[in-house]
């Protein structure tokens, strides 16, 4: 059988015109008769725009005369081809001259200026896109190992369009890869393979969501016909026709039926199209069956205006050819998971042919292709992604408008788009692509790539070229970041003045750093504290561990935390260890004797969730200077006429006791009351912004926490706030802290 290409060693001149035939075409632009024309001309162009087109084919002739592409096409043969796809998608103007000189970056200097000068910036600018995008996907899709490779292949899709700020771009790249393929399909170069697969990977679905239909298919055909030969040629030969005589066959189809549903009086729109080969394929993949069981390698779609004319258009087409059982799908009854609804039937054709007919009305139709079941996205089983879902539609729509905007002043205008400015797609060394906010900078993107690589960043390289670590990142740069295995990250990255940090997960990231580095000192402090009270007490042998169980820590951490702050002092711990008193409640603060204490006796619980040596019912407060909260030592000063006012032992205003205020001291300890709540008071230094104290409150307010007294204080760029909080225990208090400090801007957070 003859397929739909040449085989390989055929002359590439079948494939693309000549220069001459172009220039014959570009003459004909104004609406005269293109019957002697090979070229698909389907745009007229004023007399204005095809004396630029001219000029574009005269300036860029010499510069591509004897030259070459890296595949081994000449270049004077590349762009006849390549141009004549864009005609054949009715571009405008610029777009079609920008096409023609898509490759005279590569062959002259200073072209940026040189073309604005023979024509226009928007010509130039186009230009510098389409050379831009050219240099990425082979970086791109050469990722190590270790990389999800339809994650990166899906970033690289994303990448390529947020650097066409003008859609266009995206267009004179898709015509450029065609004509490449129609090149590589019929000689054996190297490489052809890799350039298939990325073909496939990249330019295929890119095509696919824009709505380049033809373009789409042609690009999957050329790349499967390469990866798989053998598999593609069986399925050319089950086909036993060519695409050609396959569309002609759809074309008596349709006539038929749109007479027939005139005769009846339904309006519709009938229109056909043959299955491309791959998508064959594909369909026989999935649903693991043979070509005999493909029913849609023929299409039909109507398109009516109502439900009901759906089902009126049914009948006709089961009354006019034979319906093959088992073959029909209502998915306007029962809609698929993704709202697709559709009428299916499968019917046997004229000449015996199977012919698969989809009946939706044109709001159906809509939705199918740019709502939630969008055809690329329910083809490619990818998962949903809301935003970038919405960005394609819209594209599409623009792809759309070009049939009602006469003027192509008006159409250039609503190409561009600021598409993906949430995002910047960068590279890594590796060629990985990497997704980080708008404006990210190299610290973001060495926090993207790991942690540890972020807290030992100290310098970066974009495109090779030393760059400050707050230099806002661009499309396609690739970033390499220069690291030194001492240090960490420095406080200036946390101060949004001096924009270091874009993305949340890098400033998380340090803070989390700076919270870790004050804990590991406390906990190195803390444990060489009491390592020294044991080596002064001949106790090396007791573990710590066990000591930490004697102080009622659960865990050790904690235990060194709090000798490191103090709260457990190293006379209380003396006294545990020479076993002076009973560990449950550390004795001594700073200034006060602790032969003043009595041994502790139990007794019934108090007011205040407080037992009280030796006594019982005793009218009991918290001290307003320390506030202390569970599991705090605490000890209890009589006070003259408000009963015992409970101290932490570490405060501030017990060591300024006189010795006689001293004798007042008793042992007091926590009844481990559940429901009651204690206040504390916190301090929080951050950066301030807008919205910081809104979201410290929303934490304590999701927390259940109740603020009885608050206060702010701003200085420059800096603020300082003081909560009073009614907690039920430290466990709660430490919990609230490390959601505070994970807010963005906190600096820290304390308990005060």
């Amino acid at each position: 059988m003859t397929d739909e290409l040449p085989d390989s060693g055929s002359s590439i001149a079948s494939l693309a015109p000549s220069f001459p035939a172009l220039l014959a075409a570009i003459d004909g632009l104004n609406g005269v008769s293109q019957r002697e024309s090979t070229l698909p001309v389907l745009t007229v162009f004023s007399s204005g725009d095809i004396g630029i087109i001219r000029h574009a084919l005269d300036f860029s002739r010499s510069l591509y005369d004897g030259k070459y592409l890296s595949i081994g096409e000449p270049v004077s043969q590349h762009i006849p081809g390549s141009v004549s796809i864009l005609l054949s998608l009715r571009v405008d103007s610029d777009t079609l001259v920008a096409g023609l000189l898509q490759f005279v970056p590569d062959y002259l200097d200073a072209y940026k200026e040189k073309l604005q000068t023979a024509f226009n910036p928007t010509v130039a600018h186009l230009v510098e896109g389409v050379s831009r995008m050219g240099r990425i996907p082979t970086l791109g899709t050469k990722v190590d190992g270790s990389t999800d490779h339809s994650a990166q292949i899906e970033a690289l899709r994303k990448m390529l369009l947020a650097m066409a700020d003008d859609i266009r771009v995206v267009i004179i790249a898709l015509a450029d890869r065609l004509q490449t393929m129609r090149y590589v399909a019929v000689n054996n170069i190297p490489g052809r393979m890799e350039v298939a697969q990325e073909t496939f990977d990249i330019f295929a679905p890119l095509a696919n969501r824009l709505g380049l239909w033809q373009i789409k298919w042609e690009l999957e055909d050329l790349s499967f016909r390469i990866l798989e030969p053998e598999r593609y040629k069986k399925i050319a030969r089950l086909l036993e026709d060519t695409r050609i005589i396959r569309e002609r066959y759809i074309a008596v189809v349709v006539d038929k039926l749109q007479r027939e549903l005139q005769q009846t009086h339904i309006k519709a729109e009938v229109t056909g199209r043959s299955k491309h080969i791959y998508s064959i394929h594909k369909k026989m993949k999935r649903k693991e069956v043979d070509f005999k069981e493909i029913h849609d390698a023929r299409a039909v779609r109507v398109l009516v205006n109502d439900v009901k004319d759906c089902y009126a258009v049914l009948g006709v087409v089961h009354n006019l050819w034979v319906p093959i059982p088992k073959e029909f799908d209502d998915y306007i009854a029962r809609p698929k998971g993704n709202d697709y609804r559709s009428l299916h039937t499968a019917v046997m054709g004229p000449e015996e042919k199977v012919v698969e007919v989809q009946i939706r009305t044109h709001e159906m139709h809509r939705h199918s292709e740019m709502g939630v079941a969008a055809h690329w996205r329910y083809k490619e089983g990818a998962k949903r992604d809301a935003r970038y879902e919405e960005k394609i539609a819209w594209l599409r729509q623009i792809l759309e408008w070009k049939n009602d905007i006469e003027d192509a002043g008006e159409l250039a205008e609503h190409f561009k788009t600021a598409l993906f400015q949430d995002s910047v797609y960068v590279l890594s060394p590796q060629g990985r692509v990497i997704a980080l906010p708008n404006g990210a900078t190299p610290v973001d993107f060495a926090y993207h790539v790991h942690t540890d690589l972020g807290h030992h960043c100290r310098g970066a390289k974009v495109d090779d070229v030393m760059v400050p670590l707050n230099y806002p990142l661009q499309n396609a740069q690739r970033v390499e970041i220069i690291s030194n295995k001492q240090g960490g990250p420095s406080r200036d990255w946390l101060n949004p003045a001096l924009g270091y940090i874009k993305s949340r997960r890098a400033r998380s990231k340090v803070r989390q750093w700076f919270s870790g580095q004050e804990r590991e000192d406390s906990l190195a402090q803390g444990r060489a504290l009491v390592e020294k009270e044991l080596q002064r007490h001949g106790m090396t042998a007791l573990g710590l561990d066990k000591l930490a169980g004697q102080f009622k820590f659960a865990k050790l951490d904690p235990f060194l935390v709090a000798v490191a702050r103090g709260d457990i002092n190293s006379r209380q711990l003396g006294a545990v260890l020479s076993g002076e008193t009973a560990p449950i409640v550390p004795i001594g603060t700073a200034g006060v004797d602790s032969g003043l204490l009595a041994t502790r006796k139990s007794s019934p619980p108090s007011n205040g969730g407080i037992l009280i040596v030796g006594v019982d019912k005793l009218l009991t407060s918290l001290a307003k200077c320390c506030k202390p909260a569970p599991p705090d030592p605490i000890i209890g000063f009589v006070t003259r006429g408000r009963g015992i006012t409970s101290h932490r032992r570490n405060c501030a205003s017990l060591s300024r006791l006189s010795e006689e205020s001293a004798k007042r001291l008793i042992a007091a300890d926590w009844d481990g009351s559940k429901d009651a709540t204690y206040p504390v008071d916190i301090e929080i230094d951050a950066l301030d912004r807008g919205g910081l104290l809104r979201d410290i409150s929303n934490i304590l307010s999701r927390e259940k926490i109740n603020v009885t007294a608050t206060h702010t204080r701003s200085c420059d760029v800096t603020a300082t706030m003081r909560f009073t909080l009614k907690i039920t225990g430290l466990e709660q208090l430490h919990r609230v802290l490390m959601l505070i400090q994970n807010v963005s801007g906190v600096i820290s957070a304390s308990r005060k």
